[in-house]
């Protein structure tokens, strides 16, 4: 049965979003309708636009769920004795544990920054984040011992991010990606990496994502 109007004590939005998340990921994102989020989410089409006023509005509440997610993750991180260990339980839970679905939108979500410049700024928002939260993480870890001195922490952080997206989109469009593997081989190098093994400081940073 569909809700014809929202609660006054339930907010409806955590729900509208999931539905949209699968919609987005089972028909892309020009192909799903206002409606088809309404259907899943189980929703009067009235009621959902008094939530989300249009698609791109829930394409910005996917990014900032996202946003919240990782930074909460970073909050972990910031308590760690194992750094690399807790490296692989991010890579773990974003390109392993969760659904290939997650991945498929993240591209998705990525083609609409292409063309609309304030889901890319809110994306490039979350880039920034995510490098100065590795930066922060890894300087303290440096100060305490915990990676070689002589690692430019900068440039790790980019490279991560890098690595990251990359692991993403071939999760995203390669049927045969095993994702074990494959963040297995990111986490080893990531720990030569914090390990001295190779030197960074000749390469230059990377700029930010939308930069």
């Amino acid at each position: 049965m569909l809700d014809m109007k929202p609660s006054r004590h339930i907010d409806r939005r955590p729900q509208i979003l999931d539905a949209a998340e699968r919609c987005f990921s089972q028909a892309g994102f020009h192909h799903t309708t206002m409606q088809d989020v309404a259907r899943d989410s189980e929703m009067a089409p009235g009621n959902l636009y008094r939530y989300f006023p249009s698609k791109d509005a829930m394409i910005a509440g996917l990014i900032e769920r996202d946003r919240a997610a990782i930074a909460a993750d970073f909050a972990g991180l910031s308590d760690a004795t194992d750094l690399i260990g807790a490296f692989e339980q991010i890579g773990r839970k974003h390109l392993v544990e969760q659904p290939r679905e997650k991945a498929v939108l993240a591209l998705q979500i990525w083609a609409e920054a292409a063309r609309n410049p304030d889901i890319a700024d809110r994306i490039a928002t979350i880039h920034e984040e995510v490098r100065k939260g590795i930066i922060a993480v890894c300087e303290r870890s440096k100060q305490s011992g915990g990676i070689h001195p002589d690692v430019d922490v900068e440039a790790l952080a980019s490279l991560i991010l890098t690595l990251s997206d990359g692991l993403i989109r071939r999760r995203a469009i390669d049927h045969d990606f095993e994702s074990d593997r494959e963040v297995e081989t990111v986490i080893r190098l990531i720990g030569a990496l914090l390990g001295g093994a190779v030197d960074l400081t000749s390469c230059p940073v990377a700029p930010s994502f939308g930069n």
